[in-house]
């Protein structure tokens, strides 16, 4: 396996809660059928006391299995199994988690800033879960595919889903209000049940910035943007139509 996928795949791997040992370990052992811990060491290059002592963690951690005889071999649960084990069980944290803790007001009076392109992502995707009456976004077009099966389900819930993008792919959602926008920018405005405001720069890189608040006077003043942007949209596609 090439270098550069192995340390992408260990690195997801690491995702799913195992060590990079453990992880490169457990590549090794889905290359091959069965190994023992000999065999394993000899291939990867580590240490067999330490490759006995990963190997045993592995199987603990559902991510390997067992197979005694005269002498031990082992072999990966499969990927998919793996990964969903650890997605049931993290989900089952969750649920005990979110039940024993307690649970504190989610509106934020002041300016929380949101940094990375990878939580301003998870920022959006929670913002999203708890819309209640209405949602505007204006987002560039290469990352909206990604939140489409979302706003549709907002919108098949009878919630309103107004979207205000730069769309060159014809795009069309169902159930959702489009507004076509002329210009073109990295600018996201995201507005959820008039209550709670996230705006800044996506650009799918670290050093994107935005800003999340739940300060009423800056969420109308806000809101009425973006409502004033929406008329002059309207405005402009009637009089193209009298032209």
């Amino acid at each position: 396996m090439d270098n550069t996928v192995l340390g992408i795949l260990t690195e997801r791997l690491v995702q799913f809660g195992l060590t990079r040992q453990e992880a490169n370990i457990y590549l090794c052992l889905l290359q091959n059928k069965y190994l023992s811990g000999y065999e394993v060491s000899k291939l990867t290059g580590i240490s067999r006391s330490n490759v006995y002592s990963t190997l045993a963690s592995l199987v603990e951690e559902g991510a390997a299995y067992l197979l005694e005889g005269e002498t031990n071999k082992y072999t990966a649960v499969p990927i998919e199994d793996f990964c969903e084990n650890r997605i049931r069980q993290l989900t089952r944290l969750k649920q005990e988690l979110t039940a024993q803790i307690p649970q504190i007001s989610d509106r934020s009076e002041g300016y929380i800033t949101i940094s990375s392109h990878k939580h301003i992502v998870d920022k959006i995707y929670n913002m999203l879960k708890h819309v209640e009456y209405r949602v505007y976004l204006s987002m560039p077009e290469k990352y909206l595919e990604q939140f489409i099966p979302q706003l549709e389900q907002i919108a098949a819930e009878g919630k309103k889903v107004v979207l205000l993008v730069n769309t060159t792919s014809g795009i069309r959602m169902k159930g959702c209000i489009l507004y076509p926008l002329d210009k073109r920018d990295n600018q996201l405005r995201l507005i959820v049940d008039s209550s709670y405001v996230l705006t800044g720069e996506m650009t799918g890189d670290i050093t994107d910035s935005c800003l999340y608040c739940g300060q009423r006077n800056f969420v109308n003043v806000f809101k009425d943007s973006l409502r004033n942007e929406i008329k002059l949209i309207e405005l402009t596609k009637a009089d193209k139509k009298l032209q």
